[in-house]
């Protein structure tokens, strides 16, 4: 329940934010909402700012390409 709680309250909010300006929204929010539950943090901003969450940034994807947005 928590963990659900989480990411409706906390990482939707965020990654709306964060993929506001995005090209494809729907591809922006899954992968968004896929790093906040695990890193249980996102960036401010639409871009850029990833150092404020190390665990966000640092999640790579199978070809070693940031999997975050």
């Amino acid at each position: 329940m928590l963990r659900l709680f989480w990411r409706t309250e906390f990482c939707d909010s965020k990654c709306k934010v964060r993929c506001s300006k995005a090209g494809v929204q729907d591809r922006c929010l899954k992968y968004c909402n896929i790093c906040c539950e695990k890193c249980h943090c996102v960036p401010s901003g639409t871009y850029g700012n990833k150092d404020e969450c190390p665990c966000y940034r640092d999640l790579k994807n199978s070809k070693g390409h940031p999997k975050c947005p």
